[in-house]
């Protein structure tokens, strides 16, 4: 049973009630923020072990709350799960390029959104796998696992933790297919709550942020994704 401590930052008195109900069920010590600034507040001071983030609240939006938190040396280290009723595919790239850690688009199953947390929690807490590897060096690209540092013909290039981990996997075998179940199990873990959307849009982030790199991240039809040769 989870002992962790979550902050809720969420408007909806209805929808705070119900997450906290059952996140406290869990064994979690919850803390509820009605609004981004009062979330921002409590981010600093209760220090918590995840943050849920609702996107769509007044004043300032769930996206501009999480550029702060990601932006502030306090709380950039504290993951982030996106809740929101907007699945649009431009608002969830937009909260991953900021440096959430995942989303989840309401309504959704509280056995679902436990699910997510504790994936991302469990990942939190693991030591970086990359410590002992190797640098990659591949078509200009760097890797480097130790620092998580990405390079691109020497400039960095900024990931959130579960783009580095995909261009990671991937690069480490060029010209090897990797199904997304597959991806999923090797950046997260088997039990990792997933959909083909969650992945593909880590995806369409890190190509953009690759630039002219990124179409060596090549899509298999019907398959999955491959680093070209």
């Amino acid at each position: 049973m989870g002992k962790e401590k979550i902050l809720l930052i969420e408007d909806d008195e209805d929808i705070q009630e119900l997450i906290r109900y059952n996140l406290a069920r869990e064994g979690y010590d919850v803390r509820l923020a009605g609004s981004a600034e009062e979330g921002l507040t409590e981010a600093s001071s209760f220090n918590p072990d995840l943050i849920l983030l609702d996107l769509m609240l007044p004043e300032m939006d769930g996206l501009d709350a999480c550029r702060k938190i990601k932006g502030d040396d306090r709380t950039s280290s504290i993951p982030v799960i996106m809740v929101t009723a907007k699945g649009e595919e431009a608002d969830i790239v937009s909260g991953l390029e900021l440096g959430a850690d995942d989303y989840i688009v309401k309504p959704f199953s509280p056995k679902v959104l436990i699910a997510r947390m504790r994936a991302v929690l469990r990942r939190d807490q693991l030591p970086s796998r990359g410590d002992v590897d190797e640098p990659i060096v591949l078509d200009e690209i760097m890797i480097n696992p130790g620092h998580r540092r990405v390079t691109i013909s020497g400039e960095p290039v900024d990931l959130t933790y579960t783009e580095f981990n995909i261009l990671q996997l991937l690069a480490a075998k060029p010209g090897w297919v990797f199904t997304r179940g597959q991806i999923v199990n090797g950046v997260r873990g088997d039990d990792y709550y997933v959909t083909d959307r969650t992945i593909d849009v880590h995806i369409l982030s890190l190509r953009r942020k690759m630039g002219d790199k990124g179409d060596l991240i090549e899509t298999i039809r019907g398959v999955g994704y491959r680093f070209r040769e």
